[in-house]
């Protein structure tokens, strides 16, 4: 499978001969990458049609075909596809220019979600912006927005990145207005994320270490103090720490106690595809925060290490390429680059450490694999400036121009 990139230069060639700036746009991404999240989505739709297959049996599902949730996803991750071919026509140069305005973009909408009449609200919690035809859900385009300000703003204030009111405080501001927005909503595990990627930039783009750490000791208390101050957050915490109390099992700890049977029931090699028990209604959400837990109880150890070891491709390679275009005095996208790594590390841990119960139960999606078109969508946007900046690299170092 190979891609023709279009050329940039503008400058005559001859007419059978290929140009240097042609030959080096030949071949000049990363096919692995490529195919690994192909792959991944793939996988995912999949596995998200074998844990929705029986929802219809619900009352809530009644009105919906066996085939529902396959359809969708299989539709999300076509128009994914699709935007993240466009987002990769886009130089890095254009998504530094624009990074601060999409970034104050997201923030209105996450205003927007909190309006009654505008924010749509699902389980209690007001997320997501309707638009009748499809839904979206702000705070995933926050993620690879932070991204791309936090490197942006590291880059505009490298000079005074040691200081605390020129360099660290905006930014701590920019991103505490984030958390207040999202804990409004409430999206811990988004903010959760947020902050990580956020200060994951900071701290790759040379912030003062006295004020990371400080900040560090700060975002410790706070999410302390917030989980302390709500009573259902604690008791999801305590529920956490001993899932098989008969009291917990029935309620914090219900879809954590029915992940780890379905992790018990797979074993090495699984029940097989489609076997699963636990995504019969009696694992909530299985098709999307605890999709590993599934995979997990039909293909076994085999098929999470699987699943790992393609999550682990991904952010060894957004940190190669963000190690090579630093090299090369390209600041911005190579912490851009660095910080999408972040993003779906911090993200994939979650979400798997909450299957497995390492961590305490939190809305966290699979990224890639998760049923959901704001998380697919975005996410395949964000690796496809991945894939640019990779192709931006490789161009370069080839000597042809961008």
């Amino acid at each position: 499978m190979k891609f023709a990139f279009p050329s940039f230069s503008g400058a005559p060639v001859q007419k059978g001969v290929p140009s240097l700036n042609q030959r080096s746009k030949m071949m000049a991404y990363d096919q692995p990458l490529v195919w690994v999240v192909l792959l991944l989505m793939l996988f995912g739709m999949v596995m998200v049609y074998s844990a929705s297959i029986s929802l219809p049996d619900s009352p809530k599902y009644a009105r919906y075909d066996n085939a529902h949730f396959l359809t969708r996803q299989a539709m999300f991750i076509s128009v994914s596809i699709v935007a993240a071919l466009l987002a990769f026509r886009v130089r890095i140069e254009t998504w530094q220019r624009l990074a601060p305005y999409l970034f104050v973009a997201t923030l209105i909408l996450l205003v927007m979600v909190l309006i009654p009449g505008v924010g749509k609200g699902v389980n209690g919690a007001r997320r997501w912006l309707s638009f009748k035809v499809f839904n979206i859900q702000p705070s995933e385009l926050m993620k690879l927005f932070v991204v791309l300000y936090a490197a942006d703003y590291t880059v505009r204030k490298q000079q005074v990145m040691h200081k605390l009111t020129k360099g660290f405080m905006p930014m701590t501001l920019a991103i505490g207005f984030v958390g207040l927005l999202l804990l409004l909503e409430p999206d811990l595990g988004a903010f959760g994320v947020i902050v990580c990627i956020a200060m994951g930039i900071l701290f790759l783009g040379g912030i003062n270490g006295i004020w990371f750490g400080g900040i560090g000791v700060t975002l410790v208390s706070i999410f302390s103090m917030v989980i302390l101050l709500s009573p259902w957050r604690r008791e999801r915490i305590f529920a956490y720490l001993n899932p098989w109390d008969e009291e917990h099992a029935l309620g914090k700890a219900y879809q954590l106690s029915h992940s780890l049977i379905a992790f018990g029931r797979g074993e090495l090699f699984g029940v097989g595809l489609g076997g699963s028990v636990e995504k019969l209604h009696y694992l909530p959400e299985a098709h999307t925060d605890f999709l590993l837990a599934v995979i997990g109880e039909e293909l076994g150890f085999v098929g999470v290490f699987v699943v790992v070891a393609m999550f682990y491709w991904i952010i060894k390679r957004s940190f190669e390429i963000g190690r090579q275009a630093i090299a090369m005095d390209l600041t911005f996208a190579g912490l851009t680059a660095k910080g999408i790594g972040i993003w779906i590390a911090v993200q994939t841990f979650i979400n798997m450490g909450v299957n497995l119960g390492l961590l305490p139960t939190k809305g966290l999606t699979l990224p890639l694999m998760s049923y959901g078109g704001s998380g697919v969508l975005i996410n395949c946007i964000g690796l496809a400036i991945l894939l640019r900046i990779d192709y931006e690299n490789r161009v370069l170092m080839r000597g042809g121009r961008i």
